[in-house]
């Protein structure tokens, strides 16, 4: 699987968008990261490797504590994916705006005017 088919995937649970979520405040231990959800520790270890295994997080090691870092890399790359398709729904609304601004000008058709 690509990079960005792993980011993607990595990224599609709600759970995982949380855990980044709160890494982006700072590093924390799996315990941290465990106390908001409803789920075991075992859970939260098995998404913390979906998310290192994308490349979003890093797990460090000092002494027993391991704790959990945000790498925002992958989601550059994400971004830089979805700017091209910005860049096309821009072109779009700006085609859309234009005939809009057209229609103004030149006012309703003759058969508008009938139904009207």
């Amino acid at each position: 699987m690509d990079r960005l088919s792993l980011v993607f995937a990595a990224l599609a649970d709600p759970t995982r968008r949380a855990i980044l979520a709160r890494l982006a405040d700072g590093e924390a231990t799996v315990n941290q990261l465990a106390e908001p959800f409803p789920i075991s520790l075992q859970a939260v270890s098995k998404h913390l490797k979906v998310l290192e295994q994308a490349g979003l997080i890093t797990r460090g090691r000092d002494a027993q504590w391991r704790p959990c870092r945000l790498e925002a890399a992958p989601l550059r790359d994400i971004s830089a994916w979805a700017a091209s398709y910005r860049r096309f729904w821009d072109e779009r609304y700006d085609r859309l705006d234009d005939y809009l601004q057209t229609l103004q000008q030149t006012g309703p058709s003759e058969e508008e005017q009938q139904d009207g």
